[in-house]
């Protein structure tokens, strides 16, 4: 990748800090951003103030900001905070540009987009690929979409966020690459977690597995990253079955209206959902893992190897 651009003075503002609008916020407070943050638990936003972050009290609260950039769980909250009665287009004001990052319908981008415009503002769909994790690391990347002048005026900024930032167009067409790009993540997971119990079963143990994978044409900076959930059982939620479950459903809904058979997408959204049905919501999804060990009358334990996740934070 190129070096950065050089920022400039632009005051932004930051809709959300969960894991990773938190993760994102800190890397722009870092390189020295001017930040105003709203997120409806306060207390989840207020660690970034000694960083510089300036906290407000509602969405609207942004709208003398420059640019505004959303990550929010779902549709809903994205049309919440931007068009709701507290939203960013309900002041008087309203930013240059709305970004938002968020993995979200199609039809819920659109409305925005058409409500920005209506206030003169611009819009950009920016969904990303990656979790706190790889934010942390550096490593996040972004399919952007909607006008190029606005595209131009951002890029400095979602240079920033991470290690790749990719235009595909006009529009809402980012939100169609995250969505795929979330259907491969799902079917890859589901796919790793059978070939591993396949291994395991026939005594393979699982990091010899996955060390050859790794180490293969196969391998992926993804599937190296899901290797130490996999070998030591540690499942600190990164990315939940119910959050990828969503994505699985736009993805199917997408198919649906495009006339694009799905399969194995569908057949992977079946088993995610079982796996919730079973109560295993707020774990990794790499739990996927523990649901084909079981069909397979198998218990896992860890093996309590020192693995590489291939991320190399930066000191």
């Amino acid at each position: 990748m190129t070096s950065k651009r050089r920022l400039v003075k632009l005051n932004i503002g930051w809709i959300g800090t969960g894991r990773m609008g938190y993760a994102m916020a800190e890397r722009l407070l870092r390189a020295g951003c001017v930040l105003s943050v709203y997120n409806r638990t306060r207390s989840k936003a207020e660690p970034l103030q000694p960083l510089g972050a300036t906290l407000v009290a509602s969405p609207a609260a942004l709208a003398e900001c420059d640019i505004v950039f959303a990550m929010v769980s779902d549709s809903d909250d994205l049309l919440q905070v931007m068009c709701g009665p507290q939203g960013v287009l309900s002041a008087t004001n309203a930013p240059r540009l709305i970004i938002d990052c968020s993995s979200v319908s199609d039809e819920a981008s659109a409305k925005v987009r058409a409500e920005a415009l209506a206030r003169g503002a611009q819009m950009l769909a920016a969904p990303v690929s990656g979790n706190a994790k790889v934010v942390e690391a550096g490593k996040l990347t972004l399919a952007v979409s909607g006008p190029e002048p606005a595209y131009t005026l951002a890029l400095p900024f979602l240079e920033q966020l991470g290690a790749g930032v990719s235009y595909v167009g006009t529009a809402e067409l980012a939100r169609i690459v995250k969505i795929c790009h979330n259907l491969l993540l799902g079917v890859v997971t589901q796919s790793l977690a059978e070939i591993t119990i396949l291994a395991e079963r026939a005594g393979v143990p699982r990091h010899a597995l996955l060390d050859f994978i790794n180490n293969s044409v196969m391998g992926s900076v993804f599937t190296r990253y899901k290797t130490p959930a996999f070998v030591n059982l540690d499942f600190k939620p990164t990315f939940t079955p119910p959050l990828l479950r969503k994505d699985l459903d736009l993805g199917l809904a997408a198919g649906k209206k495009l006339g694009v058979s799905l399969p194995l997408v569908q057949l992977t959204r079946d088993i995610v959902q079982q796996v919730i049905d079973q109560g295993d919501a707020e774990r990794d999804f790499a739990v996927l893992l523990l649901h084909v060990a079981q069909k397979a009358g198998l218990t896992l334990q860890s093996e309590a190897e020192a693995i590489d996740d291939g991320l190399h934070y930066p000191q």
